[in-house]
């Protein structure tokens, strides 16, 4: 495992920390603008590792310009699914198999709503079909 960045990738942490915010504020989630600095780089100049370049994670450059996501990335993609799969179940309501797969979703989105209830969440937030709709819009 490497613990500098390599010598061809000499690209500025400034630089690096500003194109971050930049794709971010243009929607993208953190594992989004690991893959764009990766293959396009800050400058012309791909960026392998931001980590290794910076000192920081994509995630802590966000916090640090308030540029994070409303919700952390994981449960973001897990509420998509989630609405994903219950409207496919208001149209096919006899589809056992993704009731199920509906079933084990929302039991992952509660589990990690306790996880991170009180720290990136409210104490108060419940997950509903409704909530995670609103997140989304």
């Amino acid at each position: 495992m490497a613990d500098e960045p390599p010598e061809w990738s000499d690209v500025d942490e400034d630089a690096i920390e500003e194109r971050v915010v930049e794709l971010a504020e243009d929607g993208l989630s953190p594992s989004e603008i690991g893959l764009k600095l990766r293959d396009e780089g800050v400058q012309g100049t791909p960026v392998p590792d931001v980590k290794l370049a910076t000192g920081k994670k994509i995630t802590e450059i966000l916090e640090e310009n308030d540029a994070d996501p409303e919700l952390p990335e994981d449960l973001y993609n897990l509420f998509e699914r989630a609405v994903r799969l219950r409207e496919h179940m208001d149209e096919h309501p006899g589809d056992h198999q993704n009731k199920r797969a509906l079933q084990n979703t929302e039991s992952k989105i509660r589990r990690l709503v306790n996880y991170y209830r009180g720290d990136e969440l409210d104490e108060e937030f419940t997950y509903s079909y409704d909530v995670a709709k609103e997140y989304l819009e």
